[in-house]
C-alpha cells in the first residue's frame, strides 16, 4: 500500500471543477507526458482522433473543443506514459518478487516493449521473438485433445475489428470458450432484457437526454465510471429536469458538480445541483424501490386515474396482468422494509415518474452485479413499458457501460453463448461449419481450469486474474494452466499468476497509430449508446517492437491453423477487408460498414426497440415476473452485513492510479470499510478501528480480509462498501445470477469481526 499516512478527511466541494483541473495536470506531470498528453488529449473523441481508452459513454456530438474528463485524461497519461518496462527491468525482478508488490507499483512501471515468455529456471520473464511466440501458442492449441480445453478471453479495450476476427480464429479453431469482461459487469443486460424487449442493449441515444423530462439514474457512480455524462445531467438540470439518483452510496458528483469547460462556473467557484430526490436505498434494496413505484401507479389507476398508457401497452405489450397482481401482493410496511426507504420517498418518485412524458432509466453494476441481476433488469423494463417510455424522444433504458468497447465485441461474435443465425452466418461467409454448442462464460472457465479440462488462456487485454472472484481459489486455478498468455499494454497481476509456460505479447496502444503496407490503418470501436465511430492513433508507438491487435490475433490464427482458407495475411494489411467481413456477417446492421464509417460522427447502430420493434419470439414487448422483494439468497445470520465492491476516483476496472479516493475523503489507503455510525457502534467498533471482513457462507470455505480501516460513511443501515479487487477474495466463485454468470458483487454477505 502507499508508503505515505492514511488520512481522511469529508470533501466539501462540488465534483468537477478545479479540483478535477489540478487532478488532470498531476497525471500528465507524473507520467512525464505533458506536452505529449496535452497535445494527445485535443485528439480524443474528436472527428479524425482516437477513441479514449476509459470509459464508453458516447461523444458529445464533436460540440467541443475538449471533449474528455479527468478519468478519460489519466487513461490517456498512463498509456503515453514516458515509462518502459524493459528486458532489463524483468532482468533484475524475479516474478515471485514482482508478486509482492501492489497493484499500483506495477501499473505505474509504464509500457511493456517487447514479447517476453517465462523461463521456470529463473522465475524471470525472458524475451522472445514474435515468430517463436506464435509457434509456441499454435503448438500448445495444436496439441490440445479438444479445442474446449482453451478459454479466450476478451478485454473492452479490444477494438471491433481485432474482436472480430478472434472471434473468427477461435471459432475456426472450434469452440466457443469465451468467457468476456462484460461477464463481470453488464451481462444481465445481454442476456435479461432481450426476453423483455429483444435486445441486450440500451435503447437511448445522446440526443434523448435533450428530450428528456425526468432521468433516473439507479446504481451508478457517474462522477466516477462516465464522467462525461455529468454534462448531459447538468444541461438536463438547469432545464429542470428532475434526476432521481438511487445509491446505497451518496456520490459527490450525483450531488453538485462543476464543468471544468464552463468558464463562467470555474472563474465565480460555481457548481449545479444534479440529484432532485437522492434515494438513499440499502443494498438489494432496488426492486422493491421498482415496485414500490409501480404499487402507486397501479393504486391509481384502481382508483379511476388514467395513469399508464394503456394505448402503448394494448398494441406492444403481454402479460400486464401478472405483474399487476404480484406487485399488488406486496403492502407498504414490506416495500418500506425491504427497500430501506420511507413510503413518502417512494411516492415522490413516483410522481416524477408519473408526470414526466419522457422518462430515462440509466444504471450500472448498483443493478447487475445482483444474484438475481438479470430479471432485476426486467423489472426496470416493466416500468417503463407502464408509461410507453420506449420509440420516442428522450425515453427508454440506458445501461452506462464501462470499458470503451465492450460492448462492440459482443456486437461483433465475442459471446458464449452464440445465436444460430450468426453461426450460419459464419459458415456462409468463411466456409467452415462452427461450434454450435454453448462455451465458457468468466466463471465456468474458472471452474474448468480448477478441475484441469482448460489447459490453455489467451487473454486478449484486461487483468482477468485480479477481475475474477474468490481470489485465492483462482490463483491457484490460474496456476494449474499449461500456457497463459497476456496481450496488453502494461505489466498486471496477470502475467504473474501464470501456467507453466507464459508470454507477454505488448500490443500498440488505442491513442498511438497504425501503419501497414497499405497505409495508415484505423479501428472502430462502437459505445454504449451503440453509436460506431472511428479511432485513429496520433502518437507514436511506446517501442518499435509493439503489434497491433489485429496483427496479434491473425499471426496466432495462421500459426495454429496452418491449413485454413481465410485470407489471415491480407487483414493484417488492410482493415477495410475486415469491415467489409463483418458487413457480410452483419448485413442487417453493417451494411456498407466502410462507407458509413467515413462518416467524422459515426453512425449508429440500428435497435428495433427505438422503432416500437420487438425482435421477441413472440414479437411483443413482456412483462417478466420476478416474484418477491430479494434480489439475493436470504442470509439467517442476525449479524450479516451486505457488502458492495466499488471502485475509487483514482481507478479504472483494475488499473489503480493512486492510492486516493478524493470524493469520499479517502487519501494514501484503499483497505477501508464504508460503515454506517450505528452499524459500527452496535458492534462495539471506534471510528477508525482496525477490522475484518468475513464471508458468511455454507460451503465451509474460509474467505477472509483483515487490516481494513472502518470509516464512518453515509451507508444505510445493514450496508457496507469496500474497494474492489482488494475485497474480490470475499466474494465466493459460486454467488452469481445463474441467468448471465455475472458475480454478485455488490451484495456479498458478511460479518465484520474486530482485529
Amino acid at each position: 500500500m502507499s508508503d505515505k499516512k492514511a488520512e481522511y478527511k469529508t470533501y466539501h466541494h462540488p465534483a468537477g471543477g478545479w479540483g478535477a483541473a489540478a487532478a488532470t495536470a498531476k497525471v500528465l506531470l507524473e507520467q512525464s507526458v505533458v506536452t505529449k498528453g496535452s497535445r494527445a488529449l485535443l485528439a480524443m473523441n474528436q472527428p479524425g482522433g482516437f477513441k479514449c481508452p476509459s470509459c464508453a459513454f458516447p461523444d458529445a456530438d464533436c460540440k467541443k473543443t475538449l471533449e474528455f474528463c479527468e478519468n478519460g485524461a489519466k487513461a490517456l497519461a498512463h498509456e503515453a506514459t514516458k515509462f518502459r518496462v524493459t528486458r532489463d527491468f524483468f532482468s533484475k525482478h524475479t516474478v515471485s518478487e514482482l508478486m509482492e508488490q501492489s497493484d499500483y507499483w506495477l501499473e505505474m512501471q509504464g509500457r511493456l516493449t517487447e514479447p517476453m515468455r517465462y523461463d521456470a529456471a529463473t522465475d524471470k520473464y525472458v524475451p522472445c521473438d514474435w515468430d517463436t511466440a506464435f509457434a509456441t501458442i499454435g503448438k500448445h492449441l495444436r496439441s490440445l485433445e479438444s479445442p474446449h480445453q482453451a478459454e479466450f478471453y476478451t478485454s473492452g479495450r479490444t477494438p471491433n475489428e481485432a474482436a472480430f476476427l478472434y472471434a473468427i480464429f477461435i471459432r475456426a479453431f472450434g469452440t466457443n470458450n469465451f468467457p468476456d469482461c462484460s461477464n463481470m459487469c453488464h451481462e444481465p443486460t445481454s442476456r435479461g432484457l432481450p426476453p423483455a424487449i429483444g435486445v441486450g442493449k440500451g435503447t437511448v441515444i445522446l440526443e434523448d437526454f435533450e428530450h428528456a423530462e425526468a432521468i433516473f439514474v439507479i446504481g451508478q457512480n457517474t462522477g466516477t465510471n462516465s464522467p462525461r455524462m455529468m454534462t448531459n445531467l447538468v444541461e438536463a438540470r438547469k432545464r429542470g429536469v428532475p434526476i432521481v439518483a438511487v445509491n446505497p452510496m451518496p456520490e459527490r458528483a450525483l450531488i453538485r458538480f462543476t464543468e471544468p469547460q464552463d468558464m463562467i462556473q470555474m472563474a465565480t467557484f460555481g457548481s449545479t445541483p444534479i440529484a432532485s430526490e437522492f434515494v438513499h436505498m440499502k443494498i438489494g434494496g432496488d426492486l422493491a424501490f421498482l415496485k414500490g413505484i409501480m404499487r402507486v401507479m397501479f393504486e391509481r389507476e384502481a382508483k379511476g386515474e388514467t395513469i399508464l398508457d394503456h394505448e402503448f401497452i394494448a398494441k406492444h405489450t403481454v402479460g400486464l396482468d401478472a405483474i399487476r397482481d404480484e406487485v399488488m401482493t406486496h403492502d407498504w410496511p414490506e416495500l418500506v422494509k425491504a427497500s430501506g426507504l420511507d413510503e413518502d420517498q417512494i411516492r415522490r418518485c413516483a410522481e416524477i415518474y408519473i408526470r414526466s412524458r419522457a422518462t430515462m432509466i440509466c444504471y450500472g453494476m448498483g443493478l447487475t452485479q445482483h444474484q438475481d441481476g438479470s430479471r432485476l433488469l426486467q423489472q426496470v423494463a416493466n416500468l417503463l413499458l407502464l408509461k410507453g417510455n420506449f420509440g420516442k424522444p428522450g425515453a427508454g433504458i440506458s445501461p452506462i457501460r464501462g470499458h470503451s468497447n465492450v460492448q462492440g465485441d459482443r456486437t461483433v461474435g465475442i459471446d458464449e453463448k452464440p445465436t444460430q443465425e450468426y453461426l450460419d452466418q459464419v459458415r456462409d461467409v468463411f466456409g467452415f461449419e462452427p461450434p454450435r454448442e454453448h462455451g465458457h462464460h468468466t466463471v465456468e472457465s474458472v471452474e474448468a481450469m480448477e478441475n484441469g479440462t482448460a489447459k490453455v488462456f489467451i487473454g486478449m487485454g484486461g487483468n482477468f486474474v485480479r477481475a475474477i472472484p474468490d481470489t485465492e481459489r483462482s490463483y491457484a486455478a490460474m496456476s494449474k494452466l499449461a500456457l497463459t498468455v497476456g496481450i496488453t499494454t502494461k505489466l498486471n497481476r496477470g502475467h504473474l499468476v501464470h501456467g507453466k509456460e507464459a508470454l507477454i505479447l505488448p500490443v500498440i496502444a488505442r491513442s498511438e497509430w497504425i501503419r501497414t503496407s497499405a497505409g495508415e490503418q484505423f479501428v472502430t470501436i462502437e459505445d454504449s449508446m451503440s453509436n460506431v465511430t472511428a479511432s485513429r492513433g496520433v502518437l507514436t508507438p511506446a517501442s518499435e517492437h509493439l503489434k497491433p491487435e489485429v496483427e496479434i490475433v491473425c499471426r496466432m490464427a495462421m500459426a495454429t491453423l496452418p491449413d485454413s482458407k481465410i485470407p489471415w495475411a491480407s487483414y493484417i494489411e488492410d482493415y477495410n477487408l475486415i469491415r467489409d467481413k463483418i458487413a457480410a456477417v452483419y448485413p442487417e446492421i453493417y451494411t456498407d460498414f466502410n462507407e458509413k464509417i467515413k462518416n467524422p460522427k459515426g453512425f449508429h447502430l440500428d435497435v428495433p426497440p427505438r422503432r416500437l420493434v420487438w425482435p421477441t419470439p413472440n414479437g411483443k414487448a413482456n412483462f417478466l415476473l420476478l416474484p418477491g422483494l430479494e434480489v439475493n439468497a436470504p442470509v439467517a445470520d442476525p449479524a450479516m452485513l451486505r457488502l458492495a465492491t466499488v471502485r475509487s476516483h483514482d481507478q479504472f476496472n483494475t488499473t489503480i492510479y493512486s492510492y486516493n479516493d478524493r470524493y469520499r475523503g479517502v487519501y494514501n489507503d484503499r483497505m477501508v470499510l464504508f460503515m454506517n455510525e450505528d452499524d459500527r457502534k452496535e458492534r462495539n467498533l471506534e471510528a477508525g478501528a482496525r477490522v475484518s471482513l468475513e464471508t458468511i457462507t455454507e460451503d465451509g470455505v474460509q474467505r477472509r480480509v483483515d487490516g481494513l480501516t472502518v470509516l464512518d460513511y453515509p451507508m444505510p443501515r445493514g450496508s457496507v462498501a469496500g474497494y474492489y479487487p482488494e475485497l474480490n477474495p470475499l466474494l465466493p466463485l459460486e454467488y452469481y445470477d445463474k441467468i448471465s454468470g455475472t458475480p454478485a458483487a455488490k451484495s456479498i454477505p458478511v460479518r465484520v469481526l474486530a482485529a
